[in-house]
């Protein structure tokens, strides 16, 4: 016969259960998987591909919408990021995973390296990098503009070549006010010191067969574009004034990284704003209210 075991009983003679209610063991957290952590590098992949859109491909609006609504899945992902040295921007049916690189990641394009490759004379070296300026900054040219995420930038060759060398004559104007029309100290500001070297050089230098040479401050801004549109960052809408383009949400988190530089601020501050058509000006345009504009154009000064 086995021996059977009672329960032990209180003074009231009920039985006390095996355990208190607050020793009562807890599930443990769900492990993460194989699958789980598969489907989340599966999402960074997505990420570093700034082409593709989720509004283009299942598997990524997929893993976005799961995402959103499943924190641990959500902190996994961003666990293969950070691993991978990258910066989540942010993650929405809009943008997508907006990625971008620290400066250890192994992803990480540095402007210097972009430039080396687009050339190796250290004058065009400075003028590749105040093109890629000059594009964020006309752009968008106003703070509510990186604000408003419905908001479309548009930009052409020609018109951020104007814009360039509009402000090159502020600063000349500031240099001769101040009677340092000289080649300033070295310790001047970054744009202050760089603008006589883009004034200088030619807008265009056509070849014989019309082709743009590369080394003109055009072809140097048409290089920054088609760089920027092979990065998924612009959108190129036509050819009209050199090249048109359009801004996508991924560059819209990209300048809002960088708005805080010294430089962007320094070029903003000239007050040179690019228009309505897709020039640039020391003014804002005159009359808005009277200019017909596109349905959805997205320009400066006007929703």
């Amino acid at each position: 016969m086995t021996e059977q075991h009672a329960e032990p009983a209180d003074a009231s003679g009920e039985p006390h259960p095996a355990y208190p209610a607050e020793a009562a063991p807890t599930a443990a957290p769900a492990a993460v998987t194989p699958a789980d952590a598969a489907d989340a590098a599966r999402l960074v992949s997505f990420g570093l591909q700034p082409k593709l859109l989720p509004a283009r491909d299942a598997e990524y609006a997929g893993l976005l919408r799961r995402h959103r609504e499943d924190p641990a899945f959500a902190r996994l992902a961003d666990a293969v990021a950070t691993g991978l040295g990258l910066v989540v921007l942010e993650v929405s049916s809009r943008a997508g995973m907006a990625v971008t690189a620290g400066e250890d990641s192994v992803f990480a394009v540095r402007m210097g390296d972009y430039a080396r490759r687009a050339s190796s004379d250290t004058a065009d070296r400075f003028l590749h990098g105040l093109a890629h300026l000059a594009v964020a900054a006309m752009a968008f040219p106003r703070p509510e503009d990186l604000a408003d995420d419905a908001y479309i930038g548009r930009i052409t060759v020609n018109g951020v070549d104007a814009f360039v060398r509009q402000a090159c004559h502020r600063l000349e104007e500031r240099a001769a006010e101040q009677g340092a029309n000289t080649d300033p100290a070295t310790d001047a500001p970054g744009l202050e010191s760089g603008w006589r070297v883009y004034a200088r050089r030619s807008s265009t230098g056509a070849t014989k067969d019309a082709r743009r040479l590369a080394g003109s401050t055009t072809g140097i801004i048409g290089k920054a574009v088609a760089f920027l549109a092979d990065s998924g960052f612009l959108q190129r809408t036509g050819d009209d004034a050199g090249g048109t383009y359009r801004t996508t949400a991924r560059y819209q988190l990209q300048v809002r990284d960088m708005a805080g530089g010294a430089a962007m601020a320094e070029l903003l501050e000239l007050g040179v704003v690019p228009v309505t058509d897709g020039s640039a000006t020391l003014l804002p345009p005159p009359d808005t209210d009277g200019l017909e504009l596109a349905a959805d154009a997205g320009l400066p000064f006007h929703s």
